[in-house]
């Protein structure tokens, strides 16, 4: 059972990811990328062939093919995969949920799901993700997370209602077929501008889901911190403080 996540029933959990069918153009543009160190850490030696599970625009996949792995990325969103076709056309798209990816028994050495497991059925997502494992391969879920322990971008993570800030204590769910979780954290920051941050809360699925009144008042609300609160100028280059949080685990034996 998840501690310190969101909690979503399986109906409102689908209504939020629905928000991110469409718009891949904008969250290829404005989400950060993922630091190397993680995949080296979730990727077993000598690992060939990869699955992105909830792959949208490719942020992972590309850490995947850079490190030379055979990539087949897997997501419901056409639109998402569009982006990741365009710019990484050497990857094996695969248009399907992740709970059922029609992919065959025992087809990777590593399987990840980036910014997404909390979007999937669990115990569905953990039977797919260890059946399309090789023995000795690996599952690995990170989660890029604002660096809330920062005050300036902990009340940021507010303005932009970033519910999905895990607690210390977070560890992902999933079902009895994945087994010897460990767990890993970088921390690293993200250049970034004021207008950046903004744009990056659009990408986020209270936003996206959000009636134009509440959108406003969001961009109203960061316009005000950032600019007038903060003192930051039009433009201005920043880091944005991040965490990236993985954990990696085994097919369970039977």
């Amino acid at each position: 059972m998840a501690r310190g996540g969101p909690k979503f029933d399986d109906a409102r959990r689908r209504e939020l990811a629905a928000a991110f069918a469409a718009g891949g153009e904008h969250y290829e543009k404005v989400r950060p990328g993922y630091p190397r160190e993680i995949l080296s850490w979730i990727a077993p030696l000598g690992a060939r062939t990869a699955v992105d599970l909830g792959a949208g625009t490719g942020k992972f996949t590309e850490l995947l093919l850079g490190a030379g792995l055979e990539v087949t990325a897997v997501d419901p969103s056409g639109d998402m995969l569009a982006q990741l076709a365009r710019r990484m056309p050497s990857v094996a798209c695969v248009e399907a949920p992740a709970e059922h990816t029609g992919l065959p028994d025992s087809f990777a050495d590593v399987v990840v799901a980036a910014q997404a497991w909390h979007w999937f059925d669990t115990e569905s997502a953990s039977r797919e993700a260890s059946r399309l494992l090789r023995p000795d391969g690996r599952v690995g879920l990170v989660w890029n997370q604002l660096d809330t322990g920062v005050p300036w971008v902990h009340r940021l993570s507010r303005i932009m209602h970033a519910g999905d800030v895990h607690k210390p204590d977070y560890h992902p769910p999933s079902g009895p077929e994945l087994t010897g979780w460990e767990s890993h954290e970088v921390r690293w920051e993200d250049a970034v501008t004021p207008e950046g941050i903004i744009e990056l809360a659009k990408s986020r699925s209270y936003y996206l889901r959000a009636s134009q009144k509440r959108r406003q008042k969001v961009e109203d609300n960061l316009a005000w911190y950032l600019f007038g609160h903060l003192g930051h100028s039009p433009h201005e280059p920043l880091a944005l403080p991040y965490i990236t949080q993985a954990w990696r685990a085994t097919q369970a034996r039977p």
